[in-house]
């Protein structure tokens, strides 16, 4: 039985609370068009960041093809000169007051960041800001001048007209969008509309570059308090009764994203705009947080989001209200950031730790295989859940000895001899075996004491022999040179938290003017 009209109505009107493009372009394709994409966002507040050249190698061995950075670094954009890969080049918020201020300080931006080194390193847009209306509100006035103070500049460059042409755009957040599902209901924030949103759709509009929408699934997820469906949120094939119905439509919506990115663009034909596209430059899912106030955020459900919307963009699955258009998206996040203070989730969005282990196996067979994060035939070997002490130290024990496994990082002062126990000592002992032996069937026993695993053991600074092996492959395609650390790399990018105030009354009421239709078939 489908969902009551009552439950239908809280699940949504909550909804408010950043790779390569592998297939041929599509008969809905205009000609000439890029192909949707996934890329990723690279933030730096990481421990032992790579240097420039290892990150651009690290990239390119990932097959990643498209990136946003929140920082311009030149010596990152020096080092993917040549590269293929295609970079939105961000514009830090504590910069926009003297961008806004002066053509002269725009004109200069662009020639530190984008002269030297466009097109041979690839921008292919210019984010101004980071969700500024809620982030900082009070640089918001001179938002538009920067943005029409580096138009201007790269007009002057002869850069407006490059190939490809350097998009300009600023990242703004969800909750610029009030009453978003239904979606044909949903409506800007009438605070912004005269002052801001119109004037930049019209700027967009005329400069033929995206709307830049964050847009997490996650928190209108944990927001709704599970009003919304944790399946509807992670993309999971839901049945027709579980779908979601915009009355005024009959569209049918089987996940929040494509809800998301509809609302935005019925906010658009709200305001007379219809020919702006809308480009998703951050969402994802974290793999940790706390256990109290997070436990949506784990390693299964960051697989399963992630790995759904790279299938989801790659098939060219378009929206309800758009089936030709796929809008591209960037995943937060290319790395851990283990540095970044907050709730704990706030450190663990990333695709990868930040020594280039993977966080968790994605799964996107069949799409194309673009990134060697999906590691689906990746495993290791490791102590099985509630195997017994003696039995684990018995099989250590031959595993060092008669095994001829490589023990030596699990000696006193070595990577791996941290923790200091028996569990842990095993398992690395059992991988070093397993993948000694090529992972044979059998070599990964030892008596009932050993698992295969899936889940990169790897931790801190001790890398286990299968991860190691990986890292030797890639460490030979990025031809590693040990050069000092980039500069630069601090961003004053907000964290991630959605400004709900000005959306609760909206709610309420359109809650109130809906209950009234619950005992009808206002929703199939």
């Amino acid at each position: 039985m489908g969902m009551t009209p009552m439950l239908s109505i809280f699940h949504f009107l909550l909804l408010s609370l950043s790779f390569s493009p592998l297939l041929a372009a599509a008969a809905n394709q205009s000609e000439g068009e890029e192909a949707p994409f996934v890329g990723v966002s690279i933030g730096t507040d990481v421990s032992n960041l790579f240097p420039p050249e290892d990150l651009a190698a690290f990239l390119k061995f990932q097959q990643i093809t498209h990136i946003r950075l929140y920082d311009p670094d030149a010596a990152l954009l020096a080092a993917l000169s040549g590269t293929g890969i295609r970079v939105v080049l961000g514009v830090p918020n504590n910069q926009l007051l003297a961008l806004g201020s002066s053509n002269a300080t725009a004109a200069a931006w662009v020639a530190r960041y984008i002269l030297p080194f466009h097109p041979s390193t690839i921008i292919s847009a210019v984010a101004v800001g980071d969700e500024v209306p809620t982030s900082f509100p009070s640089v918001l006035p001179l938002l538009l001048p920067a943005l029409r103070s580096l138009s201007s500049a790269l007009s002057s460059s002869n850069l407006s007209s490059s190939a490809p042409p350097i998009k300009l755009s600023t990242p703004l957040p969800f909750s610029v969008i009030l009453d978003p599902f239904p979606p044909s209901q949903a409506f800007f924030n009438q605070t912004l509309v005269s002052s801001f949103l119109l004037p930049l759709l019209q700027f967009l509009s005329d400069t033929d570059s995206p709307l830049m929408l964050n847009l997490y699934p996650y928190y209108a997820f944990m927001q709704s308090r599970r009003v919304i469906p944790i399946d509807n949120a992670l993309f999971k094939p839901l049945t027709p009764s579980l779908e979601e119905v915009d009355p005024n439509t009959l569209l049918h919506y089987t996940n929040v994203l494509d809800a998301m990115i509809d609302a935005a663009h019925f906010s658009m034909k709200n305001v007379n705009v219809s020919n702006v596209s809308v480009l998703i430059t951050e969402t994802g899912w974290p793999s940790n947080g706390s256990r109290k106030d997070e436990p949506f955020a784990t390693k299964d459900n960051a697989d399963t989001y992630n790995s759904n919307l790279i299938k989801h963009v790659l098939d060219r699955s378009g929206t309800p209200l758009h089936p030709e258009v796929t809008s591209s998206a960037y995943i937060y996040e290319l790395f851990n950031e283990d540095l970044r203070p907050g709730p704990v989730s706030e450190g663990n969005w990333g695709l990868f730790h930040g020594n280039g282990t993977p966080v968790y196996v994605l799964h996107v067979s069949g799409s194309g295989g673009f990134l060697a994060n999906d590691t689906t035939n990746r495993t290791y070997c490791v102590a099985a859940e509630g195997a017994e002490g003696k039995a684990l130290q018995a099989a250590l024990d031959w595993a060092c000895g008669p095994g001829r496994a490589n023990c030596s990082e699990i000696q006193p002062g070595e990577s791996c001899y941290d923790p200091n126990n028996v569990r842990s000592h095993a398992s690395y002992a059992f991988d070093s075996y397993y993948q000694k032996e090529g992972k044979l069937a059998g070599s990964c026993h030892f008596q009932g004491v050993a698992m295969v695993t899936t889940t990169d053991p790897s931790h801190g600074d001790c890398i286990f022999p299968g991860s190691q092996q990986e890292r030797n492959i890639t460490k030979a395609g990025i031809n590693a040179t040990q050069t000092s650390k980039a500069e630069g790399y601090t961003r004053l990018r907000p964290r991630k938290r959605w400004d709900l105030s000005f959306h609760i009354l909206s709610m309420v009421m359109s809650m109130l003017v809906v209950v009234t239709f619950s005992t009808s078939n206002f929703w199939t």
